[in-house]
């Protein structure tokens, strides 16, 4: 552990933490970091298959935790688990492109109307709280300019990153008209342990790494040459949880993403070669991906990095190499 997450650890134990989608892949990894701190950590998760929720994702950690099984569209539920809580993380959402354009209603709910009821919650019953909401990189839609930073705008190409943007408008919106102390991190290809990797449906990395375990081809659509930022979970727990304990943050958005741009072709290639199986395979658009695909999409992390002191320690090779350590004695959890 280095200085800078010592100061983090420091800072959150004995604090009361409340992850929403707690059980899924960002919020599992959140969730294992505060217990570390020794923090009091609340999970409030629903198991939506669409929001990548596993149970086993907490083994390691469930006598260490609370659980309590709910959704953010039950506000009173919410507010009973809200009100004494120091510090409220919205990892909460229904988290798939194309689902959210074969069912936009319950995309529209879950993503827009489950944040508002999250931020009433706090408005009403905890205006105290530190709250972070966690935005994506896709809500800037094709760029104009690259590497895209925090002031690009958006011009979202699919339902889920529109409610993201919509939802992280709210967001802003309540910290200035009602002083809730809120800070929006955008991530962009997350990927490592307690991923979903079993569907396309959900972050393409976490999927080739599903493909590769399985020793099965990874299929790049077609050249594989648009660009994109990768970031390990490890690196991006850090980031929002410097972001939790810092105020120089409140009423902020930041991208949270890697130093490093790479391929697709060039992630795929990696994967096979550093998990040790699979091979990589070029194939025609599906028509329901090349509708919301968006070319190269190079991210800036200059503003979290001066305003937190936070860098990225893990390349993707390294990140590749321990997240199918991660995965090969537990593989079958996470293809049920």
């Amino acid at each position: 552990m280095n200085d800078h997450e010592k100061k983090i650890h420091a800072a959150l134990t004995g604090r009361r933490i409340l992850i929403l989608g707690g059980l899924g892949f960002i919020g599992s990894n959140l969730a294992g970091f505060c217990v570390a701190a020794e923090a009091k950590v609340l999970v409030f998760d629903n198991l939506d298959p669409h929001s990548g929720g596993n149970l086993f994702n907490i083994v390691p950690i469930r006598n260490d935790i609370s659980l309590h099984f709910h959704d953010i569209l039950d506000f009173d539920r919410l507010v009973h688990h809200i009100t004494d809580q120091d510090i409220i993380i919205n990892c909460a959402a229904s988290t798939s492109h194309p689902y959210s354009m074969r069912e936009p209603w319950i995309d529209l709910d879950v993503n827009s109307r489950g944040v508002v009821n999250i931020l009433e919650a706090i408005r009403r019953f905890n205006g105290e709280a530190r709250f972070i909401h966690l935005g994506t990189s896709t809500q800037l839609g094709k760029l104009v300019y690259q590497p895209a930073d925090e002031n690009h705008p958006e011009f979202p190409t699919d339902i889920y990153s529109a409610n993201k943007s919509v939802s992280e408008k709210y967001v802003l919106i309540y910290a200035k008209a009602y002083k809730i102390r809120a800070t929006v991190i955008r991530l962009a290809n997350v990927y490592g342990p307690r991923a979903t990797i079993r569907s396309p449906e959900f972050t393409f990395n976490n999927y080739l790494v599903g493909l590769a375990l399985k020793t099965q081809s990874i299929t790049a659509y077609g050249s594989g040459e648009q660009k994109r930022n990768t970031i390990y979970v490890e690196d991006a727990v850090r980031a929002i949880m410097a972001a939790a304990v810092a105020e120089e943050t409140v009423g902020e958005t930041l991208f949270a993403v890697g130093d490093e741009h790479h391929s697709v072709a060039d992630i795929a290639r990696a994967t096979v070669e550093e998990i040790g199986a699979g091979r990589v395979a070029f194939v025609e658009w599906p028509t329901e991906r090349k509708r919301i695909e968006i070319g190269d999409a190079l991210i800036s992390n200059g503003k979290i990095k001066r305003l937190l002191n936070w860098q990225p320690h893990v390349d993707l090779r390294t990140g590749l190499a321990m997240t199918g350590r991660y995965y090969q004695p537990c593989l079958h959890k996470y293809f049920e």
